[in-house]
């Protein structure tokens, strides 16, 4: 018997898991943003970043969602450990807001928030706010549906005789309840999920109070491990906010299980007659109580932890080959990580753009040295490519709107198309400089100078391409389609004008024809792959049959086919 309604109850806190898990994905996904910018505008002022903890905690309902956006803001940079820290104490205080409502029984309201919830979520945009909105809904309604289902079930455990010989070592060894409290929390990755399973155990006489209390001080200590170990791969900015954050929720339950020890559970009286309401009202104490406290400390905690936690010594090719802007915790919502890794494709565009100018310049110098620069780079462009791949994979279309669905299809495109002419550079016009150094021959005057005009349109045609990119500017996205007809003149032009010499028998002209005639080629393909963000941008604006028109007359009228 004991064995199946344990059972149930696992069931239900599974139950209410997920339920939480829709309520956190429906509110990151519909007002994630908002959300951000919030903490962003409220972390110059420790009590104002506090109050922002509190709101968005309370709409997340997960302080360990809001420690997590907060340490991936420190981690690039964007706030200070000072202000992220306050921040989180103003989560810890939002998560027992949640845990105070639904300590009324609102059983009776969850099957009216999963009708309307699965009405608002069978929409037919699938990203759409009001999609989210009934993901949130059906998320309430099953919290709810789960907290009734394990207070009904959990009421013949007190009959137990199996019962009493698992809450005896707890019941009288404080620290070991504190530690399975933790434990529990770790394991279910939620503060909040606990807090109300021990509120329904209470409201059931199957866990006394005194032992749910310290329970609920463990549980605050173990919502702050999984944001603590999720960061050790990342930034020590990043990692500082939970570890700042646990040694405040450490030093908080030192105090409370002294305050226990010499005053006993009498002066917590205070907190209300019915056990159940005690168990929540105590969570919310003493979060509220920690938050007082450390506020003004902040600063001292800081030093701490920037001790605790010092900065990493990384060499400049370790920073070129670990992607800095891609941020898994924030691939709930897609906004952001398009913005993150729209920034990541520049950063390799960047790349690319100072390849093209060492192979020129190894052309020119004759500098071999240049060419192993160049194909080092090509290898790090390689890393970063499959890393921004992959994290662009973790972006499912469930997630996404059309516009946001739109914005990840380019990102994609461009990309693979810098990767491409990343290859273009190592494989090909790479080989033509090795050539070239080995063979020791040199370009004509005339010759030179046509490349070298070249390959400053093509680095031009690159970097505007960058702006197009990230502007989605029309106007620059025209004129991008524009400069490709003017490069594929300068390109037929230099092709005549080498065959001219070629007729004429310069030396230079015959020791580097295929030399010559290759490179034009790969920038025309460089060129080809970089025009190619315009067409799109083009396309969406009704302006890409006019362009291609207006370009083949161009070429037209130039005498050019």
């Amino acid at each position: 018997m004991i064995s199946i309604t344990l059972l149930h109850i696992i069931g239900g806190v599974c139950l209410l898991l997920f339920g939480l898990r829709l309520v956190r994905n429906g509110v990151t996904r519909a007002f994630g943003v908002q959300l951000r910018q919030i903490i962003s505008a409220a972390t110059r002022n420790r009590v104002l970043a506090l109050l922002a903890g509190v709101g968005v905690t309370a709409l997340l309902q997960s302080s360990t969602a809001t420690t997590m956006i907060i340490s991936s803001f420190a981690g690039q940079g964007l706030i200070s450990t000072v202000s992220g820290l306050a921040v989180v104490l103003g989560a810890d205080v939002g998560t027992t807001l949640v845990a105070q409502l639904l300590t009324f029984d609102l059983s009776w309201l969850s099957p009216v928030l999963i009708i309307f919830g699965y009405a608002f979520y069978s929409g037919s945009e699938q990203a759409a706010v009001k999609r989210q909105v009934g993901r949130i809904l059906v998320g309430l309604g099953l919290m709810l549906l789960a907290l009734s289902g394990i207070k009904e079930v959990a009421g013949p455990l007190k009959e137990s005789p199996t019962l009493p010989l698992i809450l005896v070592p707890l019941d009288s060894d404080p620290f070991l309840s504190v530690i399975v409290g933790a434990a529990l929390t770790w394991l279910f990755h939620s503060s909040l999920a606990i807090v109300l399973l021990l509120m329904s155990m209470v409201h059931t006489d199957v866990v006394p109070l005194h032992l749910a209390l310290l329970l609920v001080l463990g549980a605050n200590i173990g919502n702050v491990i999984a944001p603590l170990m999720s960061s050790l791969k990342d930034p020590p900015q990043a990692a500082r906010i939970p570890a700042g954050n646990l040694i405040m929720r450490l030093v908080g339950v030192f105090l409370a299980l002294v305050a226990i020890q010499v005053w006993g559970m009498e002066f917590l009286s205070v907190l209300g007659e019915e056990p159940a309401r005690v168990v929540v009202n105590f969570h919310m104490a003493f979060n509220i109580a920690v938050g007082l406290l450390f506020l003004p400390f902040l600063g001292v905690i800081t030093k701490i932890v920037v001790k605790a936690v010092p900065d990493k010594k990384k060499t400049d090719e370790d920073e070129d080959m670990t992607p800095q802007y891609l941020d898994n915790r924030v691939l709930d919502t897609p906004t952001v990580a398009l913005t993150n890794a729209a920034r990541e494709v520049l950063r390799i565009a960047d790349m690319t753009d100072q390849m093209l100018q060492s192979v020129w310049q190894a052309f020119q110098k004759n500098d071999k040295s240049l060419v192993l620069k160049v194909r080092e780079a090509d290898e790090k462009v390689d890393i970063l490519y499959k890393a921004l791949k992959a994290y662009l994979v973790k972006i499912t279309g469930e997630t996404m709107n059309d516009v946001e669905g739109k914005r990840h299809f380019q990102i994609l495109n461009f990309a693979t198309n810098i990767e491409h002419v990343g290859d273009i550079i190592d494989r090909n016009l790479l080989s033509l400089a090795e050539k070239k150094i080995k063979e020791r021959v040199d370009f004509s005057v005339a010759g030179k100078k046509e490349l070298d005009n070249l390959f400053q349109l093509v680095l031009d045609s690159v970097r505007l391409a960058q702006t197009v990119f990230i502007s989605g500017d029309v106007r620059l996205a025209r004129q991008l389609v524009e400069d490709k007809v003017v490069i594929k003149n300068a390109e037929r032009e230099a092709s005549i004008n080498h065959l001219t010499r070629l007729q004429k028998g310069v030396p230079e002209t015959i020791a580097t024809s295929d030399l010559h005639m290759d490179i034009i080629r790969d920038l025309r393909r460089i060129n080809s792959l970089m025009t190619s963000i315009a067409y799109p941008i083009l396309d969406d604006a009704g302006e890409l049959h006019r362009s291609l028109l207006i370009n083949s007359e161009e070429i037209v009228s130039n005498g050019k086919v």
